[in-house]
C-alpha cells in the first residue's frame, strides 16, 4: 500500500491538477494508495507517525522540503519505512541533489523503481535529510515568517533586510568530539545535500549516502563585503574562499553564545546547541 501525504498549500496550493494525474496512473498501474491531506501544520508529521507506527512501509511526501521534512521527522523508526518523495514545493531542494524528477515521473520512480539508502542527520531530537545548521540562511527565513506576499517575494525582502541587520553569530564547535574552536560566523551547518535556498549551491561536494556528513562553518565579513559573499554563495563559489572552512565528518557540535534560530530543511527551531550525528544505511528512499 502506498500513502501519500499531501501538503495542499504547496506550489500555492496549485498542487489538484498534479493529484489528478497521480491518482489515474495509480489506477492503471493497478497500484493500492491512500491519500491523507494535511490541514494545519503539524498533520504531515502526525500521519507520518501514525502510519509508520500501524507497520506501514511505504511512505510519500507530496510536497517540497519542508514537507518532506516534516514526514521524516515523523517515522517511528525510519529503519522500517521506504519514503518517497513527489516535489511540489518551490525550492526542492533536496530533490535536485538526489535526481528525483517532477510530476508524474517522480511517481514512476516510485511505481518501477528500486529503493536506494540514504543518510540523513540526527540533530538531537530532530532528523534533516539536507541541511541542518544556523547564520543568515536562518535570519532570511525567521524574517520571511513575519511577512505576507509570495515566497519569492518574502524571501527578497528578508534577504535585504538580513543584509541591513545581520551580526556574526558567536559560536563554538568541535567535530568528532575534538578540540572546541570559537568563530564569529556568517553561516554554520552540516550539509546532507548540497542545495539550499531554492538551488543555491552551498556545498556540492556532500554526498547523499557515504556515511559522512560535510560541516562547514564560514566566517563573518565586515557588513560591507556581506552582499559580496552572498553573490558567491548564491553563484556556488563560496567555498572556494578563506573565509569557508569545511571537513567531513560523522558528528559534528555547535554552541551558540546565546540562544539562535536553526533551520532544518527550511524548518526554524530555537536552539541552545546542536549536536548532529550521520546516521547512515538504515533509510531507504525512491531517488536517482
Amino acid at each position: 500500500m502506498l500513502n501519500f501525504i499531501v501538503n495542499p498549500n504547496a506550489r500555492k496550493g496549485k498542487i489538484k491538477k498534479l493529484l489528478g494525474k497521480m491518482e489515474e496512473r495509480l489506477k492503471e498501474e493497478g497500484a493500492g494508495y491512500r491519500i491523507f491531506y494535511s490541514g494545519k501544520e503539524g498533520d504531515l508529521r502526525k500521519y507520518a507517525e501514525a502510519l509508520s507506527a500501524a507497520g506501514e512501509k511505504y511512505i510519500i511526501a507530496v510536497g517540497g522540503d519542508g514537507s518532506l521534512n516534516e514526514v521524516l521527522n515523523g517515522l517511528t523508526d525510519p529503519a522500517n519505512t521506504v519514503l518517497g518523495l513527489v516535489p511540489a514545493g518551490t525550492g526542492n531542494d533536496f530533490a535536485a541533489f538526489a535526481r528525483i524528477p517532477q510530476g508524474l515521473a517522480a511517481l514512476d520512480l516510485i511505481l518501477h523503481g528500486e529503493p536506494r539508502p540514504v543518510d540523513y542527520l540526527q540533530c538531537g531530537g530532530m532528523r534533516s535529510i539536507n541541511i541542518a545548521g544556523l547564520g543568515i540562511d536562518a535570519d532570511i527565513l525567521r524574517r520571511c515568517r513575519k511577512m505576507k506576499g509570495t515566497q519569492k517575494g518574502k524571501y527578497f525582502r528578508g534577504l535585504l533586510a538580513s543584509l541591513c541587520k545581520f551580526k556574526a553569530i558567536r559560536i563554538k564547535t568541535r567535530v568528532e568530539g575534538g578540540e572546541w574552536t570559537e568563530y564569529s560566523t556568517f553561516i554554520a551547518a552540516a550539509c546532507n545535500g548540497g542545495h539550499f535556498g531554492g538551488g543555491i549551491p552551498f556545498c556540492p561536494e556532500a554526498v547523499i549516502d557515504d556515511g559522512k556528513m560535510e560541516f562547514v562553518v564560514v566566517d563573518c565579513p565586515k557588513r560591507i563585503k556581506i552582499p559580496i559573499e552572498l553573490v558567491r554563495l548564491m553563484r556556488g563559489k563560496l567555498m572556494k574562499q578563506k573565509i569557508a572552512h569545511r571537513v567531513t565528518c560523522t558528528e559534528a557540535e555547535i554552541v551558540p553564545e546565546k540562544r539562535e534560530f536553526a533551520q532544518f530543511d527550511g524548518e526554524l527551531r530555537e536552539i541552545d546547541s546542536l549536536h548532529i550525528q550521520v546516521v547512515t544505511g538504515k533509510l531507504h528512499m525512491f531517488r536517482g
